[in-house]
């Protein structure tokens, strides 16, 4: 009788657990308090075409989480080091191993450049010539800077959040 009554326990806990725990979906409230808007320069630099793609897609569900929680996103999306050989329109400096990732990649970037709250994305000179790259083979929708560094500093400047993936 005791070991069922336990169970009876331990199950109405866990059923109340479920329930109340459903109710309360997560959400950013209280971080967004006041935001109409955000802006934000992501640096990144990741040269596996499988992580870079998947931060794309994080990003990309961070800016449609904003625009459902009522804040307009402001992303510049900014590449250097060895993501730059992914942004390439020429595979023949992107490992045979990748190809066939770094054209999802290119893909998503297609997808995002028109997608509300996307400013641009930008793609650093001095990581084209580190990478031997060239600046003519940078994907259409990626507009080549400079400096990255320079750019993100002045992004920063303009009162832009800083975040690297």
């Amino acid at each position: 009788m005791r070991k069922v009554r336990q169970n009876t326990i331990w199950l109405a806990a866990l059923l109340f657990a479920f329930v109340h725990g459903s109710a309360n979906a997560a959400d950013d409230k209280a971080a967004l308090v006041g935001l109409k808007e955000v802006k934000v320069a992501y640096d990144i630099k990741e040269g596996d075409p499988k992580l870079l793609l998947n931060r794309l897609d994080i990003i990309d569900e961070t800016r449609q989480s904003l625009i459902q929680q009522g804040v307009t996103p402001h992303f510049i999306l900014a590449f250097r080091g060895p993501a730059t050989k992914l942004l390439q329109t020429d595979t023949e400096l992107i490992k045979p191993e990748y190809r066939e990732q770094a054209i999802k990649v290119a893909a998503k970037v297609n997808q995002m450049s028109s997608a509300s709250g996307v400013e641009g994305f930008e793609q650093c000179a001095v990581a084209v010539r580190e990478q031997g790259t060239k600046v003519e083979k940078v994907l259409p929708q990626v507009r080549v800077v400079g400096n990255g560094f320079i750019s993100l500093m002045a992004y920063q400047a303009k009162g832009y959040a800083y975040i690297a993936p």
